[in-house]
């Protein structure tokens, strides 16, 4: 199963990426958490395949927790969504090894859907999130 992490101190946006995602990937499995030290303790228990990583968190900022977590686990996809969307955040989450940039003001659910649907494809998922079945001869 395809595994998901938002971590977003805001509980209604939160909900809202969680709600999209989970009407759009039905079978992906979502893990919710407001902050860097909650979400390191998850990914060392359930470790993600995908995290959408807010850049502004109590305590640890996105932008380090990313480069903590690509460090450790270099296969797992980080999305920064952020509303701090400027050049110069956008070249610190590339150089922390975030995978991809989105602005919170400027992307709908649309856009993190085909994302999503890209990944889970690259990765060898099907669309709803599944795993996909293997057939042996």
């Amino acid at each position: 199963m395809f595994t998901t992490m938002l971590v977003e101190d805001s509980l209604s946006f939160r909900q809202l990426v969680k709600d999209n995602l989970q009407n759009q990937f039905p079978s992906v499995d979502i893990i919710e958490t407001k902050d860097g030290t909650e979400a390191l303790q998850k990914i060392d228990s359930h470790p993600p395949n995908l995290i959408f990583m807010d850049i502004r968190l109590p305590g640890e900022n996105g932008l380090e927790l990313t480069k903590k977590i690509k460090t450790g686990r270099p296969d797992i996809i980080i999305i920064i969504l952020t509303s701090h969307d400027s050049l110069e955040y956008q070249e610190v989450a590339t150089r922390n090894r975030a995978n991809y940039f989105l602005s919170k003001d400027s992307t709908g659910g649309s856009e993190i859907s085909t994302l999503v649907r890209a990944i889970l494809s690259e990765k060898g998922f099907n669309a709803d999130g599944s795993d996909r079945e293997r057939t042996f001869s």
